[in-house]
C-alpha cells in the first residue's frame, strides 16, 4: 500500500513590504511522501513570496511533468508566472519560461551548484528568469520547527526576511542569482 500525502495547515500573517502585500489566509500543504521537510518549506516560502490573485500549489504538491511546484493563472486560465522549487533541470526552466509570461525559482540548494547545471543550457528568456535562495541554515531551522499546524508570521523589507514559525523566531538574506 503506497504512503498517501501528510496535510500540514498554515495560518500566515504576511507583511512584505518590499512588494506592498499585507494578508492573512490560511493554507493546507499536502507534502508528498518524497518530499523533504526543507523542500515544503522552501514551497511554502515560496508561495508566500510570490502571493497574488490565482496563486496555486501544483496538485501532487511536488512538481510534475506538467506543472511547476506552483503556479498563477489569471481570470482566463492563461498562466502568468511559472515557479519551482528546489533544483528543476533546464529543460523544466526552458518549457517553463515558453509557457507563462515570467518564470522564478526558489532553491535551498547551493545556488552555485544549481547556476552551474544551466550553464551553456538553452533556457528560453533565461536573462528575465528570477532565481532566489535562502541560507540552508534557515531553511533547516524552519523544518524543526514544522508541525502539522503551524502558525507563521512572515515578514519582508529590503530583501530580508523575518520569519516566526510556532514560536521559533529566524531571519535570513534573500539571495537573487542571474542564470548565465
Amino acid at each position: 500500500m503506497a504512503i498517501g500525502a501528510t496535510i500540514h495547515t498554515f495560518e500566515v500573517q504576511l507583511a512584505d513590504v518590499d512588494r506592498g502585500v499585507y494578508e492573512d489566509f490560511s493554507l493546507r500543504v499536502a507534502q508528498h511522501p518524497s518530499e523533504t521537510d526543507a523542500y515544503m518549506v522552501t514551497r511554502v516560502l515560496a508561495y508566500c513570496l510570490e502571493l497574488e490573485e490565482g496563486i496555486a500549489f501544483s496538485a501532487g504538491g511536488v512538481s510534475t511533468g506538467e506543472e511547476p511546484a506552483i503556479l498563477v493563472k489569471d481570470l482566463t486560465g492563461l498562466n502568468t508566472a511559472w515557479i519551482e522549487v528546489g533544483a528543476p533541470d533546464a529543460q523544466r526552466l526552458h518549457l517553463g519560461s515558453k509557457r507563462a509570461d515570467r518564470a522564478a525559482v526558489y532553491t535551498h540548494r547551493d545556488p552555485a551548484k544549481l547556476l552551474a547545471t544551466w550553464r551553456g543550457k538553452t533556457i528560453h528568456r533565461s536573462q528575465d528568469i528570477v532565481v532566489r535562495s535562502f541560507d540552508s541554515k534557515f531553511i533547516d531551522a524552519a523544518a524543526q520547527a514544522l508541525t502539522r499546524r503551524n502558525t507563521m508570521s512572515l515578514s519582508v523589507t529590503e530583501g530580508q526576511i523575518y520569519l516566526e514559525l510556532n514560536g521559533t523566531n529566524l531571519e535570513t538574506q534573500i539571495s537573487t542569482h542571474e542564470i548565465e
